[in-house]
Formats: C-alpha cells, sequence, structure tokens
C-alpha cells in the first residue's frame, strides 16, 4: 500500500557519551561511513561537497547544517534524481549521556514496506553510532 498521507516517525538511541562527543563525531562527514551505511557505503570530499556512495540509492550529495551549540544535525541528500531530501536529527544532552533523534519522513508515493525499510536502516545506523561511540576510548 502506498500512503499519501504526510508521516514522520521519530527514531532514537541513547548513547552512554557526552553530548559533546556525540555530536562532534556524528557531525564529522568522514565518519559517516562507519556508522551511517544506510546512507553510503564511501564517502569523499569533492570542492565543497560530500558525494556519498550508496548500494541502494547511488551517487548522492550530502549537506549538514554548519556545526553549532544546539546538537542540530540535519542534513540534506540530494539523489541522482535531483530530489533533495531533508532529514532532521538533533544530538540531545541525557545526563552524563546522550539521545540522537533521528526524524525519518515518508516521502511522497512511499510504500508502506519500503518506509518500513527504511525505518529498520535508520534504527540499525543509530544502534552502529552507539556502538562505534561507546566502545571508543575515554579521552
Amino acid at each position: 500500500m502506498i500512503s499519501s498521507d504526510k508521516e514522520s516517525r521519530h527514531l532514537s538511541v541513547r548513547i552512554d557519551r557526552p553530548v559533546h562527543e556525540v555530536y562532534a563525531y556524528a557531525s564529522a562527514p568522514a565518519n559517516l561511513p562507519a556508522w551511517a551505511r544506510g546512507l553510503g557505503d564511501s564517502i569523499e570530499k569533492a570542492g565543497d561537497q560530500w558525494i556519498a556512495e550508496s548500494s541502494l540509492m547511488g551517487r548522492v550529495v550530502v549537506a549538514f547544517v554548519p556545526r553549532n551549540e544546539l546538537g542540530v544535525l540535519d542534513h540534506d541528500v540530494t539523489l541522482p534524481s535531483g530530489e533533495t531530501v531533508h532529514n532532521p536529527v538533533r544530538v540531545i544532552a541525557d545526563g552524563a549521556g546522550s539521545e540522537v533523534v533521528f526524524t525519518l519522513r515518508r516521502q511522497p508515493g512511499t510504500s508502506d514496506a519500503d518506509f518500513e525499510r527504511d525505518a529498520g536502516m535508520v534504527a540499525a545506523d543509530l544502534t552502529r553510532l552507539k556502538n562505534v561511540l561507546e566502545s571508543a576510548e575515554t579521552s
């Protein structure tokens, strides 16, 4: 079934690391292949752009908002078709740890099965981010 209604799903993970460490790591595009495999298998800087190679989407351009003190990691992904998908992401302090919240928005024409697949990929990426950061040595 394909839904025509706009729908959002908030996916989150708690990470037992300080918010500034989580934000610093997650906001560095060069780190994306280590944890955001749903976005791409590799990434490289070409001029002022970050280009990711994805087995699912092909060659995509990833553009983050400027680094900030608010924990905002919003990023746009421009697909080979030229369509741009905006992805809201926040890193929020949670005591001595952090919570990372990704808002997945259903794109027009996305089937229920594809939306569930996308949600599963985002959840897997967030779990990888947690595992990478929690296994990192404390600085």
